[in-house]
Parts: C-alpha cells; structure tokens; sequence
C-alpha cells in the first residue's frame, strides 16, 4: 500500500513536470512566431524609399511627356497661325474692288476722281469683297495695311483696319490731293496717313521685315517692273508682300514672302488701256 502510493506520486510529479514544459513550449513557439511575423524598422524604412523613388519616377515622366505636348501644342498653333495669315492675306488680295473715288483734298471740296488704291512700300489701302469681320460673303470693305514697330522695338509686325466702303465719296476722304511722293517719284494721289488703334488687328508679328511692291502690267514686249509706290491709275497686276521672321526656327512655319495675283480685269477709266498680261 504504501509502495503504491510512493508510485503514484512520482508518476503525478513527472506528468506535472510534463506538462508545465509543454505549457513552456507551446508558449515560447508562440511568441517565437509573433516576432517573425512582424516588420522591422529597417523593412519599412526601405519599403518607404522603395516607394519614394517610385513615385519620383512617375512625377518625372509625368513631366516630360506634359512639356512635350505643350511644345508640340504650341508647335502646331505657330503653324496653324501662319498658314492662316496666309490664307487671309491671298484671300483679302484677290478680292480686291476696282472702284473709284472722290479725292477730297479739302473738307467739303470733291477733286479729281481717281482708282481707289494706295499702294507704298509699307502701306497699302484697298477696297476688298473679303474681311475678317464678315468673310468672303460680307459687304465692300476699305482695307488698310500698315507696317509699324514691334513691342518694344523688336522687328516689325502687320496690322490691318477695316472700315466700311460707301461709295466715292466715303472713300475720298481717305485722298487729300494729287503730287510727288515722298522719294520725289512720279506725282500721283497723296493719301492720309493710316492710324493705328485698338481696333486695328495684327496679322504678322515678330518680323525682320515687311514690304509691299506691286507689278506694273503696263509694259507690253517688256519684262514686268516691281515698284514700291502705285502711282498709275489702274490696279497693278500682281502684289507682293516680302516677309522674314525674326528670329528663325527650322521646326516651325515661317511668314514667307508671299506673291498674290489680281484678277481684275475691268477698266474704270477707258483711255488708260489695262493689259492684264501673265508674266
């Protein structure tokens, strides 16, 4: 009996021992596995920078394909801003009006009637069919093209005005007399000066230069002479305008000098014979 009870107690301290080291296993494996189931510092310092640098990555190219389209958006602006001067200018010459009118060299006092057009090397007066207030379609309008300065004196740009063309009268008060040109060439119509204002609309900018000349088809068996100053009484029968940029640029569309024929043919005063001829 009392073997068995001396038994007994150490098969119950060894199962006691037993199981409090299994109590002790079970819990160091358990804390064992929470530290490596966490993240360090360092792991999530180097995630961080991971993923900085990932996202400076993107913000760069973000930024270089943005400044590329500007500069192909701005590109193609230039263009199409150029093909459109173009455009207007051809169409604005040959829709020019072979009227009259009825030089008043003063206020109230009708002179001489003359070929409404002033044509100079850096200014030009006209009646036109086309205008960029009404288009192709629109009524008779006075065009008024002037070279002035640039901003801030660099180069050179093209403005226009537009006024309404009413007849020989409304068009003779823009002629104050007949005589010599400034250059003492032929005498011819002396016309008002071309006064530049809000409403005035800027065709070209940024230019080296700008010149008008105009053909004289009056020369039969001769080579057509370019003139700078339109004296005669008939219109001439091409008109070219020279133009270079400022500031060249390859991989863009630059004002070129621009070679515009008139297509009119009707004559305002039959004792001057107008030939229209081809060259």
């Amino acid at each position: 009996m009392i073997c068995h009870d001396r038994k007994s107690v150490v098969e119950g301290k060894r199962s006691h021992e037993w199981e409090r080291c299994t109590q002790e296993c079970v819990r160091h494996g358990h804390e064992r596995v929470r530290r490596n189931a966490g993240v360090t510092l360092i792991e999530l310092l180097i995630a961080v920078l991971l993923l900085s640098l990932l996202s400076v990555g993107i913000v760069l190219t973000l930024r270089v394909a943005l400044n590329a389209m500007n500069k192909s958006e701005s590109k193609l602006m230039a263009n199409r801003r150029v093909s459109s001067v173009e455009r207007i200018l051809d169409q604005e010459i040959e829709g020019i009006m072979p009227v009259t009118a009825d030089c008043q060299p003063q206020p109230g006092v009708v002179g001489p009637k003359l070929m409404f057009f002033q044509g100079e090397s850096q200014s030009m007066r006209m009646a036109s069919t086309y205008s960029l207030q009404q288009g192709q379609r629109g009524v008779p309008m006075i065009l008024e093209f002037q070279v002035i300065p640039g901003e801030d004196d660099q180069g050179v740009r093209l403005i226009v005005n537009e006024h309404w063309y009413t007849g020989p009268r409304g068009a003779g008060v823009y002629c104050i007399g007949m005589g010599a040109g400034a250059d003492g060439g032929p005498p011819g119509p002396r016309f008002a000066p071309i006064s530049v204002g809000p409403d005035s609309f800027v065709l070209v900018d940024k230019l080296a230069y700008c010149r008008f000349s105009f053909r004289d088809p009056r020369n039969p068996g001769q080579t057509p002479v370019w003139v700078q100053r339109w004296v005669k009484s008939v219109l001439p029968n091409a008109i070219r305008i020279e133009m270079a940029p400022l500031a060249p640029d390859l991989g863009r569309l630059q004002p070129v000098t621009l070679t515009i024929p008139v297509h009119v043919t009707r004559l305002l005063f039959p004792e001057e014979p107008y030939e229209n001829t081809d060259n």
